[in-house]
């Protein structure tokens, strides 16, 4: 197991669920207040795991179609003492009605599969194919299973590809979760966005906050402060 940074939790992805930077911006972008949550595609309960630590408050349940990141998620949570607080429970999220409680949730979050199945970038094993590409649930269907499980007022957050932001944005207001913020983000300053991270709220008016982006590298090719203190590297 790895240590996500000196002191903080034991991780391990058993190959097919690495650390990645979009989760640790996820987790980062989240808002976790206590109470009852759900990780939808949670593959090993990375984002999870970031949320648990930070929030003492929270319950979380982890949704996953893989049996084998489903139990690499039961042995992150239990090397971390969080086997009273976390679940890890292998599910299809496309029979979210039968599968997950119904408005029973404060927060739902997703690192979903970014590309229509037959395209983006070829993965080596069966594994990484489901958590690339959307050969085992589509955005619809993330969205779908998330508005079932809110309670209203609940907030669904996820990260993605800003090449598919209309496409979310019309998924979500017509699933009845109103989009709330929005945060891009780019490798430098001058470049193009290369991820969203976006948030939803069940029932809620229209009125959606922009914020500034996240810059991930600065003018002299380091981290940017804000990526350091994400990866809790503030004194390098």
């Amino acid at each position: 197991m790895t240590e996500l940074w000196t002191g903080g939790p034991l991780y391990e992805g058993g190959g097919a669920f690495p650390i990645t930077t979009d989760s640790v911006l996820l987790a980062d972008f989240v808002r976790a207040k206590p109470g009852r949550a759900v990780e939808l595609c949670s593959g090993a309960g990375l984002i999870s795991l970031l949320l648990l630590s930070r929030e003492p408050g929270l319950n979380l349940d982890c949704a996953e179609i893989d049996p084998a990141a489903t139990a690499s998620a039961e042995r992150n949570f239990a090397a971390n003492g969080l086997a009273g607080r976390a679940r890890a429970l292998c599910l299809d999220i496309r029979e979210h009605r039968a599968a997950l409680p119904h408005a029973a949730y404060g927060l739902a979050v997703c690192n979903p599969p970014y590309f229509p199945e037959g395209s983006g970038m070829a993965s080596g094993t069966e594994s990484r194919a489901v958590a690339r590409s959307e050969k085992g649930c589509t955005l619809a269907e993330v969205v779908a299973a998330a508005a079932w499980c809110l309670r209203t007022g609940g907030v669904f957050c996820l990260v993605h590809r800003p090449e598919r932001l209309a496409e979310l944005f019309t998924l979500m207001s017509g699933a009845g979760l109103e989009p709330k913020r929005l945060r891009l983000v780019q490798y430098r300053a001058e470049k193009a966005p290369s991820l969203i991270l976006a948030e939803g709220r069940k029932g809620a008016r229209p009125g959606l906050e922009l914020l500034a982006p996240l810059i991930l590298t600065g003018p002299d090719g380091r981290d940017t402060a804000e990526v350091r203190r994400i990866y809790h590297r503030e004194d390098i």
